[in-house]
């Protein structure tokens, strides 16, 4: 499967930007969908994860309460709304794909990725 995210900017301190990633190529529904993020100097972090079904989601602390991710399996895509933005949220953001079953949430677990798109936060 092959992932296209998208919706990355320049936002102030307490914006909101939402990202957007378009499946191709495969079964959506069959995949897990997590979004992760890697800012300069430091590894690549999970973000939120949600399974195939959308029946529930799970969240990195550093974004619960500010950020939602959902999925359209009819539209095959994943989105990630982020509220109440930080200059700590500053990173790129990839979104993921994982065949594994339950709600995987570290980068091991996932099969394909994203290139990546850039959200900056200016204070």
């Amino acid at each position: 499967v092959q992932l296209q995210a998208s919706g990355g900017g320049l936002v102030q301190a307490g914006g909101s930007l939402r990202l957007s990633c378009a499946a191709s190529g495969g079964t959506f529904s069959r995949y897990a969908m997590g979004w992760f993020r890697q800012a300069p100097g430091k590894e690549r972090e999970f973000v939120a994860a949600v399974p195939w079904s959308g029946s529930y989601t799970y969240y990195a602390d550093s974004v619960k309460g500010r950020f939602t991710i959902s999925r359209d399996n009819a539209k095959n895509t994943v989105d990630l709304q982020m509220n109440s933005l930080k200059p700590e949220d500053t990173a790129v953001y990839y979104c993921a794909a994982s065949l594994r079953a339950g709600l995987p949430f570290t980068s091991y677990q996932y099969d394909y990725w994203g290139q990546g798109t850039q959200v900056t936060v200016s204070s």
